[in-house]
């Protein structure tokens, strides 16, 4: 009787053994489904004015978009304007100048470097974003000419540039209808959208001449792109009520897309705390949509405007706030998305009559202006797709642990609701 009980225990001992295994396995192999990298939609430019990029030791790097694969990215945004030649003479100092050219060009590299391709469209021919969303100057009828619906010139449109991008190889695996769209755009046709005066929602105006529209882009996208995720991209991080009900109402109108993708800048939106409320907010309210951060950024030297980012303006300030926001992100199962905005400037030994490349410093980026070498925050970047963390805190977790944690080895605030499978007190649990 005990020689069976022996037996018994062996086996359930091997067939444990072997459940952890694959589970350990897949929980690796599932790190593949985040995506950390940067908007990087001005680094051909500053190749063209031989720009100085080095590593962090001073060593000069060869080819930009090998090395950012080396660190752990596998994913670059750029921006896409309808005509960037048209844009205001300071927009063009700030760095509008992504036509379809340009994005067919440098999207054909990032493919060929094996990185995928986000793309983003700024419906205009300028910056988008919260204080503007100017309709392109072609797309507003001249007088006496019959004017076409918006929501057919933004689906023809969509439709062309992405048919001409994978003509060219360059066929995008994410794309955003819209930059920064919480109050609307294309401002000229009645799309601007109002808060209520408590700022807890929106006012009804628009909404349904927007949500055609951003049906419209994401119709295009499902026809010429099938496989790409959709991504509709707020700006209002540090009002959860607010940027909820914009996504609730853009379920309500029936808007198809795959990805809340918010902006995040400590100087603009507040803490790490407020963000995570709205990101705890959005993953109880919309299970089903993965969350991505597609633009944060935080100062090395020189505050970004006059707001105080709770961060010192230092080296190590930068690479703190980049540690504190992916510990936080990695808390949380549905955000599978990361991107710093502008890494790429450097204006290191350009000549500043001839071959600088914006109009200002921008000292919230990845390489130090004044050296040209890479900076600490962004070698920090590659633990957002670095699952070790997670993995560990499993096996470590003593038996009656009462803590939830993904596939991906990331420990959820509450227990989940959404159907799946996690991890419990070291055991798989189903959730249908």
């Amino acid at each position: 009787m005990q020689a069976r009980k022996d037996y018994y225990y062996r086996i359930m001992k091997r067939i444990r053994l072997f459940m952890t295994t694959v589970l350990l396995a897949f929980l690796t192999t599932g790190q593949a489904q985040k995506y950390v990298g940067g908007d990087i939609s001005l680094l051909p430019t500053y190749e063209e004015h031989s720009a100085n990029y080095m590593d962090q030791d001073g060593q000069p790097i060869a080819d930009m978009l090998s090395w950012l694969k080396e660190q752990g990215w596998n994913s670059v945004r750029v921006r896409l304007f309808v005509d960037p030649s048209l844009a205001p003479d300071k927009a063009k100092g700030e760095g509008v100048r992504q036509g379809l050219e340009y994005v067919k060009a440098f999207g054909k590299r990032i493919k060929e470097a094996g990185l995928d391709f986000m793309l983003d469209f700024h419906y205009s021919d300028t910056w988008a974003d919260p204080a503007h969303q100017a309709t392109p100057a072609s797309w507003i009828p001249k007088p006496n000419e019959n004017s076409i619906p918006t929501e057919e010139i933004i689906y023809q449109y969509t439709k062309d540039c992405l048919e001409q991008l994978v003509a060219a190889n360059a066929a995008p695996d994410f794309i955003q209808t819209g930059n920064e769209i919480s109050w609307g755009m294309l401002w000229e046709e009645g799309c601007k959208l109002e808060a209520k005066s408590d700022w807890s929602g929106y006012k009804d105006d628009n909404w349904d001449k927007f949500s055609e529209m951003l049906k419209s882009a994401g119709k295009a996208c499902r026809e010429v792109c099938p496989d790409a995720k959709i991504i509709i991209h707020t700006e209002q991080a540090a009002n959860t009520p607010l940027v909820t009900d914009f996504y609730q109402r853009i379920a309500d109108n029936g808007v198809d897309y795959d990805i809340i993708g918010t902006s995040y800048y400590p100087y603009y939106h507040g803490s790490l705390t407020q963000l995570e409320k709205t990101i705890t907010q959005w993953e109880t309210t919309f299970p089903n949509k993965k969350i991505m951060v597609v633009e944060t950024g935080c100062a090395y030297h020189w505050a970004v405007g006059d707001n105080d980012q709770g961060y010192e303006l230092s080296y190590e300030g930068q690479r703190k706030f980049t540690a504190d926001l992916i510990a936080m992100l990695n808390k949380h199962g549905n955000v599978n998305g990361l991107f710093w905005w502008f890494p790429e400037a450097n204006e290191y030994g350009l000549d500043w009559d001839t071959q600088r490349v914006t109009d200002a410093w921008y000292n919230a980026g990845l390489f130090d202006n004044e050296t040209g070498r890479a900076l600490p925050a962004l070698y920090e970047l590659k633990n957002f797709c670095d699952g070790g963390t997670g993995i560990r805190a499993i096996q470590s977790a003593s038996t009656g642990d009462k803590a939830w944690y993904s596939l991906q080895g990331h420990r959820l605030a509450t227990q989940p609701s959404q159907t799946g499978i996690y991890i419990n007190n070291k055991k798989k649990v189903i959730i249908k």
